[in-house]
């Protein structure tokens, strides 16, 4: 590692919570001259960048912004680069820097700055309202704002696997979730096709998701992990309200992945260009009667096959009174193989927009799971 690249990593950590980005505008003067430095968000809906100062958003799709964003790499346009802001797949946005020379190793070193950067925000982000506040091109509500804070992240990428989802509408979600977490060897996910309205949706939602945690971190197995959810829903809501999910759990080694379903969304297979609705078990959602017993399904999958879970709000979305549909849901993800997960995810969103021409109206969570095979 380079010493600016040091330089830069210490400034980072010393800079005050709010001033993260301050905190290497000095370093990357004294070094490469640069005069200009900019974080650029990604919004909640995947379709802005948004900056922290004054600047006007980046919406255009052809901006070198975008590029960077898409192809997560630096791209150099009329001397300034554009370099992506990520961490472990989580795409955070880009930073945009001015003057640059389009020089390898200059552009290697100050694509690990815009890494740690992205790493430091995170850090600093449970302790501050500046990234997030920055983060949105309109006021979220009450109940999206809760469940934007349940969420692990937007996108994950391991050896193994890669993963992404979505929430709709972004800034108006009410019961839609997803939670994931891996330990090197497993990668857990649930994905909650949450009932109601406003926050009484979200709250029903966030009972589940960490009831799911709970047992997850207890060690238990799948079929006890929707048990102990269902039980908890149940005991406040003595079956007045319940909550569909889907939780698997995948084998890193084997690819075995382990399913039960809850009343659950649809889980779509994609392996080799084809695309299949893959038959699942149907149980009650969690809460609605007293100590459901749960089974387990396992599904073997194979190296290089993608995963959907959709919920009901994606194939119901309806424009010009028509319903978007399984037939056409098919034919989009069948159009996906050579898209990285988020961008998968967030094509089909902006697919279902451009059909219902604006936001959705009713909730929709969107998941999108690639297994690579077995790694060291």
């Amino acid at each position: 590692m380079s010493e600016p690249v040091n330089r830069a990593r210490r400034a980072l950590n010393q800079a005050p919570a709010d001033r993260v980005v301050d905190g290497i505008s000095a370093v990357l003067a004294s070094t490469y001259g640069i005069t200009e430095v900019e974080l650029y968000q990604v919004d909640y809906r995947l379709a802005e960048l948004l900056p922290l100062s004054e600047a006007d958003p980046i919406t255009g799709p052809g901006h070198p912004a975008w590029r960077a964003f898409d192809h997560q790499s630096p791209v150099v346009s009329d001397g300034a680069a554009w370099l992506p802001v990520t961490m472990r797949g989580e795409r955070r946005g880009v930073l945009h820097l001015s003057p640059v020379p389009d020089e390898p190793q200059v552009l290697a070193a100050l694509a690990e700055i815009a890494t740690a950067l992205a790493h430091e925000v995170a850090a600093v982000s449970a302790g501050t309202d500046v990234y997030r506040a920055a983060r949105r091109s309109q006021r979220l509500t009450l109940a999206a704002e809760m469940q934007w804070d349940l969420l692990p992240g937007r996108s994950r990428i391991r050896p193994s696997f890669s993963l992404a989802g979505q929430l709709e509408p972004a800034y108006a979600v009410r019961g839609d979730s997803f939670d994931w977490s891996d330990d090197g060897q497993r990668l857990w996910l649930s994905t909650i096709n949450g009932t109601g309205e406003g926050v009484e949706a979200s709250l029903l939602t966030s009972l589940g998701t960490q009831a799911l945690r709970n047992a997850r971190r207890a060690g238990l197995s799948l079929a006890d992990q929707v048990a102990l959810a269902d039980q908890a829903i149940y005991d406040l809501y003595r079956g007045e309200r319940h909550l569909s999910a889907l939780l698997m759990e995948l084998d890193l080694e084997s690819g075995l992945m382990t399913v039960v379903d809850a009343g659950s969304p649809r889980l779509v297979l994609l392996r080799g260009g084809e695309v299949t609705q893959q038959p699942l078990e149907a149980q009650f959602p969690m809460g609605m009667f007293e100590a459901t017993d749960y089974h387990e399904q396992k599904l073997p999958l194979e190296v290089g096959d993608r995963l959907f879970v959709v919920s009901d709000g994606v194939v119901d979305a309806t424009g010009q009174q028509v319903r978007y549909g399984e037939t056409a849901l098919e034919r989009f993800l069948r159009r996906t193989g050579p898209m990285s997960p988020l961008d998968a995810v967030r094509s089909l969103i902006g697919d279902l927009r451009a059909f219902v021409a604006g936001d959705l109206v009713d909730d929709a969570v969107v998941v999108c799971l690639d297994w690579t095979g077995p790694q060291a």
